[in-house]
């Protein structure tokens, strides 16, 4: 995963970050046919003004195993995973340059609500993202 999240970001998690939410119900790993993993999903619920919110916190996948709908198929069923946790909405955040990402948010009805100026360590603003389980 460490390879991957390298590949992946500009500012990749370290070890310990992942290492906080293993066992977690939102951490959820995709593994070819050969059982590398090819990519995962990290999400759980965060208080948000007395209630929760689903949160995904990070998702990538190999990139010689992208366009193959692993990560589609993650964010699928993180969703679902939080809403099982009675999450009624999910939030996340994404680089504003990753269109693809955003591109693939959207089409599972994701909303930008609003943008976090230099919400990353090289400056580069964030979209905050929302999908609302309760429609």
């Amino acid at each position: 995963m460490l390879h991957i999240e390298n590949e992946s970001f500009p500012q990749p998690w370290p070890y310990d970050a992942f290492d906080r939410f293993l066992g977690e119900p939102g951490f959820l790993v995709a593994q070819g046919a050969d059982g590398a993993v090819v990519g995962y999903v990290v999400s759980d619920i965060i208080p948000n003004h007395g209630g929760s919110v689903g949160h995904v916190k990070d998702l990538a996948v190999h990139p010689k195993r992208r366009g193959r709908g692993i990560g589609r198929a993650l964010l699928h069923r993180s969703i679902r995973t939080l809403a099982a946790q009675g999450a009624p909405t999910v939030k996340l955040e994404v680089r504003e340059s990753n269109d693809t990402a955003i591109s693939l948010y959207e089409d599972f009805g994701f909303q930008a609500l609003r943008r976090t100026p230099g919400y990353y360590e090289d400056g580069e603003d964030a979209i905050v993202m929302v999908l609302d389980l309760t429609e």
